[in-house]
């Protein structure tokens, strides 16, 4: 029998819940809710993560350090992979570092894989897309970043490894994405499809219905190359016109209204605007490692209308 959320903060009423089990008991929405990046650079490191996974792993400091500098200067996001089911001593032979250039933004979305064999040599990759070998194939990106939140490898590798038996190929392990109340997380590139509480048995159906250019709303998060307001306010124009193509809705622009949001959408012939309430939750405990419950932001759907473009 779960633990009864106390109303007034959020927390349960009968002890310690992991935070995606008081999530889910909460009913915290998913939509609005994915990290922003619209440039990712995606690092091999086998072997067990710390809490920083590319600064506490098997990548030296000195190298790992300056890496992560280079990437969020350009206005990347770094972020660890990893192969499923690797044997320990194939985690500790790793000779070959792959790495792969993500570009996230609608109507660039591109894939470009190298490697190098001296870690070192990661430095030296130019992060502007100009090299590496460019890929048509899907990496999809599962969050089992234990050592961030428990919730995140426990709720994350049985996805993992259902994926890993769909998509051998394409499917990783991969660092801290955010949201780790939402676990299972895990993210499709090159669009960068989030997606929250995902099931074991349905994780193969969401890759599936991104190859015939869909997303699952059950489970979607938002678009990675969007802020969080145009994420909600998406997730809300696809309900209303019953519309769940990728590419169904282009954001034209964003209008803060003090407290409230305006975001326009171009959908076909036509502009959709989602007015938004922007409010603060209850204060509540969003990792499983938080002692301290504090709200978080969400968006409340107001009104959505259309006109001809």
């Amino acid at each position: 029998m779960p633990a009864t959320a106390l109303p007034s903060t959020g927390l349960p009423a009968d002890g310690w819940l992991p935070c995606s089990d008081r999530s889910l008991e909460r009913n915290d929405p998913l939509a609005g809710t994915g990290g922003f990046g619209e440039r990712w650079f995606l690092i091999e490191v086998d072997g067990s993560w710390g809490t920083h996974a590319l600064l506490q792993s098997k990548l030296d400091a000195r190298v790992a350090r300056p890496l992560v500098k280079k990437i969020e200067a350009a206005g990347m996001r770094p972020l660890a992979i990893r192969r499923i089911g690797r044997r320990a001593d194939e985690r500790r032979a790793q000779t070959l570092w792959r790495w792969a250039i993500v570009d996230a933004r609608p109507g660039r979305e591109s894939v470009h894989w190298g490697s190098v064999t001296d870690p070192a040599d990661l430095l030296d990759v130019p992060l502007d897309g100009s090299t590496g070998v460019p890929s048509d194939e899907p990496i999809i990106c599962v969050c089992t970043h234990a050592r961030h939140d428990q919730c995140c490898a426990v709720k994350g590798r049985p996805v993992a490894n259902a994926l890993q038996q769909a998509y051998p190929e394409h499917t990783w392990e991969c660092s801290h994405l955010g949201g780790d109340r939402f676990a299972a997380t895990m993210i499709v590139f090159p669009e960068g499809l989030y997606y929250g509480r995902v099931p074991a048995s349905e994780a193969a159906e969401l890759v599936a219905a991104r190859a015939d250019g869909r997303v699952d709303d059950r489970y979607f998060r938002g678009r990675s190359s969007l802020p969080t307001i145009a994420q909600a306010a998406e997730h809300h124009a696809r309900v209303a016109f019953s519309d769940d193509r990728i590419d169904a809705f282009s954001l034209l622009g964003l209008a803060d209204n003090g407290g409230s949001w305006t975001v326009n959408l171009q959908h076909g012939e036509d502009v959709v605007s989602v007015d938004l309430m922007e409010e603060l939750s209850v204060p509540l405990l969003s990792t499983c490692g938080a002692t301290t419950a504090l709200p978080v932001r969400q968006y409340v759907l107001e009104t959505v209308t259309s006109r001809p473009l």
